[in-house]
C-alpha cells in the first residue's frame, strides 16, 4: 500500500476542529506574549525599574520567540503538533504562574526574556503554517490568513481585560487570568488535537487519498541551520527576510510593545489605549483573513508593495493622531489594524513558491526569525529613544519610512516558482 488509501469520506472535515483549536491557542499565546506592555508602566511603579530596562527584557523575549521558530518546524515535524503543543503550553503556563513571586528585574529576565520566550515561540507563525501545510492543499492562503491573525489578533484582543484587571485589581491578577486561560488550552489541545490527517484515517484538505507522514530526517537542531545555509545564497530569502525585518519593526516591536506606553504619554489612560489595540485586533482579523484570500488570487508582490506603503503611511499619520482628536487614534487604529500583519500570507506563499512545500515550513520560520530581529530592536530602541528624547514621534516616523522602503524591496522579489495565476 505504501502508506496510501483511499479516504474515508465525511461530511465534514475534522481539519476544520485543528485550525479552531490552533487558532485559539495562537491566539492566547501571542496574547500573553503582548502582556509586558501593559505591565510597562505597573513595573515602573512597583518596582523602580526604568523603561529602558523594561525594554530590554521585552526586545530580549520578541528576539529568542523569533529565533525558535526554524527549531520549533523540526521539532514539531519530529515530534507531532500536539505534543510540541502540550509541552510549550505546560511551560507556558509555569512561567505565568511563577510570575507574581519575582521581585528581581534578573527573574524577569529569565521568566518573560527566556522561559516565556522559548514557550510562546513554539506557538507563533510557524506552527500556524505546519498546520495548514499538513492539513490543507486547497484553501491554504485562507487559512494561513487566519491562523496568522490570530496570532497577531491574540496580542491586542486580551489586552482591555487584562489592563482593566491590572488597573482594578494588580498585574499579579492579570497574570493568574492567563495561566488559567494558557491550562485550559492545554486540556483543549490534550484531548482533541491531532498532528496529521493520517491520524484520524483522513486526507488533506482537496485529496483523496489517505497519506502516512513521511518521518523526519535528521537532527533538530542541524537540521534547521543546514537549510539556513543553503538560503543565505539565495536572492529571494534576503528580500523575503530584509521586508519581514522591517514588517517586525513597525508592528509588534513599535506598536504592539510602546503604544499603550506612548497614549500614557499624551494623558490617554492605560485602558482607553489597550481598547485601541483590541480595535486593530479586530480588524487585523478582517484584514489578514481577507490577505490569505487575495494571495490565493492575486500576485503577493503587488500585495506586499501596497501592504508595507500603506503602512507606512499610517505610521507617519500617527504622531498627529496622538496629537490630535480621540477620532484621529480611532481611524488610525482601523486603518493601521488592518494592516497589522496582512503580509504573512503573501510572503509565506512566496516563500513555498521559492523553495516548495516540504522546505518552507524551515525556511519561513528563519524568514520569522529576521522578522523578530526587527522587533526586537524596535523594542529595545523606541524605549531607548523615549528615555532621550521624551518622546516617541522620531521612532513612529523613521518606522513609517521604512515601511515604505520594504514596499520598493517588495517589488524586487522573483521566486522561481512564481506563477501568474493562484496554484
Amino acid at each position: 500500500m505504501n502508506g496510501v488509501a483511499k479516504v474515508k469520506t465525511s461530511k465534514f472535515y475534522y481539519g476544520w476542529i485543528v485550525v479552531l483549536i490552533t487558532f485559539i491557542t495562537l491566539l492566547i499565546s501571542a496574547g500573553i506574549r503582548s502582556m509586558p506592555s501593559i505591565l510597562m508602566l505597573p513595573f515602573e511603579k512597583e518596582f523602580g525599574w526604568n523603561r529602558s530596562s523594561i525594554s530590554g527584557v521585552i526586545s530580549f523575549g520578541i528576539l529568542l520567540y523569533g529565533l525558535v521558530g526554524p527549531f520549533s518546524a523540526a521539532l514539531l515535524a519530529k515530534f507531532g503538533i500536539r505534543r510540541m503543543m502540550v509541552i510549550s503550553l505546560g511551560v507556558l503556563a509555569l512561567s505565568l504562574l511563577v510570575t507574581p513571586l519575582m521581585t528581581e528585574l534578573w527573574q524577569y529576565q529569565i521568566l518573560w526574556g527566556v522561559v516565556s520566550g522559548l514557550a510562546t515561540g513554539m506557538m507563533a507563525n510557524v506552527l500556524g503554517v505546519t498546520v495548514t501545510n499538513q492539513w490543507f492543499v486547497h484553501r491554504r492562503g485562507v487559512v494561513v490568513g487566519l491562523l496568522t491573525a490570530s496570532a497577531a489578533t491574540g496580542q491586542l484582543l486580551f489586552l482591555p481585560l487584562l489592563a482593566q484587571i491590572t488597573v482594578s485589581a494588580g498585574w499579579q491578577y492579570a497574570v493568574f487570568t492567563a495561566a488559567g486561560a494558557v491550562l485550559i488550552m492545554l486540556f483543549v489541545v490534550l484531548i482533541w488535537m491531532r498532528s496529521h490527517p493520517y491520524d484520524i484515517g483522513a486526507a488533506p484538505y482537496g485529496t483523496e487519498e489517505v497519506v502516512k507522514p513521511v518521518p523526519f530526517q535528521g537532527n533538530v537542531f542541524m537540521t534547521p541551520i543546514r537549510m539556513l545555509g543553503s538560503a543565505l545564497g539565495n536572492k529571494t530569502f534576503w528580500l523575503l527576510g530584509g521586508t519581514f525585518f522591517f514588517c517586525g519593526f513597525s508592528t509588534n516591536g513599535l506598536i504592539g510593545t510602546h503604544l499603550i506606553a506612548a497614549c500614557g504619554d499624551h494623558g490617554i489612560p492605560e485602558v482607553s489605549a489597550a481598547g485601541l489595540l483590541a480595535l486593530m485586533g479586530i480588524f487585523d482579523l478582517i484584514g489578514t483573513t481577507l490577505s490569505g484570500w487575495l494571495s490565493d488570487r492575486f500576485d503577493s508582490r503587488w500585495l506586499l508593495f501596497w501592504y508595507y506603503g500603506l503602512r507606512g503611511l499610517s505610521l507617519l499619520f500617527l504622531p498627529y493622531a496622538l496629537d490630535g482628536s480621540p477620532t484621529s487614534l480611532i481611524i488610525f487604529s482601523v486603518f493601521y489594524g488592518l494592516d497589522w500583519i496582512a503580509t504573512v500570507p503573501p510572503t509565506v506563499k512566496l516563500a513555498a513558491q521559492e523553495f516548495g512545500k516540504e522546505k518552507s515550513g524551515m525556511i519561513f520560520g528563519w524568514i520569522v526569525v529576521a522578522h523578530q530581529l526587527g522587533a526586537s530592536l524596535a523594542a529595545f530602541g523606541a524605549g531607548a529613544v523615549r528615555e532621550w528624547l521624551g518622546t516617541y514621534s522620531i521612532a513612529f516616523v523613521v518606522a513609517g519610512f521604512i515601511c515604505l522602503i520594504a514596499a520598493l524591496m517588495s517589488m524586487k522579489i522573483k521566486p522561481a516558482g512564481m506563477v501568474k495565476t493562484a496554484s
